[in-house]
């Protein structure tokens, strides 16, 4: 008994010492490091990377059952493994660790600081995307008619080059009867989406990624299979008319929203295109004029 009275006693000495070494640094050092561990199992739990964690672990096991057994052949095989693990995990998770990168280059810290180093105009940029904006409601509501389908991204930090690239450079203002004509099913540009960068239409017939998620109702088709794959790759909000029944959707983080009509799109893009301007222009400002921050109004 007195034994265990000692252990108890020497183990709350331990603990009260490094209570009074701990400082400030580590409390951040901890913190950093749980924050990254949070991060780390959200991105393993969300993604398909759960899987590939799982056939490791397996790995693992099995290496340490032929180490102990002396299973000279499977462990040989398994260090050999192991020893190019860095370089098996960087290529088996490049789609997990960019998409994690890219999450990081989108938090709001990030684009705080973006929005200080930044020289743009936000009132004129509002402005642009507001008309944008205009221009897309007023498009839609025009193949709604005519029952014929489009597929319109928004870009926002994410830098859809890549995208661009594969489609054809217009750089043309965003009126409603050009982006209609666009999307005409007999004009050469249609089959494909539209990228509009900072309120103009920069580019059309772009091709976009097809989403890998076997969560995606079966009715839905190509357009809107490629707007949920866009969100997932970027933070882009994309917008699908539907050639089939004419019904407008919103892809936004991998998740699509469906039946808008002109009232509710308008006031969807505006919240989630000129709300953010809005909003990562008054951090920079507060930021500038060194102010801290109030309550987040919702």
């Amino acid at each position: 008994m007195d034994a265990v009275m000692d252990n108890i006693a020497h183990l709350g000495q331990t603990v009260l010492n490094l209570a009074r070494q701990f400082s400030l640094k580590d409390a951040v050092d901890v913190a950093i490091v749980t924050m990254l561990l949070y991060g780390l199992t959200k991105l393993v739990r969300d993604t398909r990377a759960g899987q590939l964690v799982k056939g490791i672990i397996l790995l693992v096991v099995l290496f340490l059952v032929a180490y102990y057994g002396n299973l000279m052949m499977l462990n040989s095989i398994l260090a050999t493994f192991f020893q190019s693990a860095l370089f098996l995990v960087v290529i088996l998770f490049q789609p997990e660790i960019r998409n994690a990168l890219e999450q990081v280059g989108r938090s709001k810290v990030a684009h705080s600081l973006s929005s200080v180093v930044g020289t743009r105009d936000k009132g004129s940029g509002r402005t642009e995307t507001r008309q944008a904006i205009a221009g897309v409601v007023e498009a839609t509501a025009i193949l709604q008619q005519l029952r014929m389908g489009a597929l319109i991204v928004f870009e926002r930090q994410t830098r859809l080059g890549e995208i661009v690239a594969t489609g054809t450079l217009v750089d043309a203002g965003p009126s409603g009867q050009l982006i209609a004509n666009i999307f005409f099913n007999k004009a050469p540009l249609h089959d494909g989406g539209m990228v509009i960068r900072s309120g103009r239409i920069c580019a059309a017939g772009c091709i976009l990624p097809l989403t890998a998620s076997d969560t995606v109702s079966a009715e839905l088709g190509t357009r809107h299979r490629a707007a949920i794959g866009m969100s997932e790759n970027s933070d882009a909000v994309v917008v699908v008319v539907s050639e089939e029944t004419g019904q407008i959707s919103i892809a936004i983080g991998g998740r699509l929203t469906r039946n808008f009509n002109r009232l509710t799109l308008s006031e969807t893009l505006e919240k989630e295109l000129v709300g953010q301007q809005e909003s990562a222009g008054a951090s920079g400002l507060l930021g500038r004029l060194g102010i801290g921050r109030g309550k987040d109004r919702g």
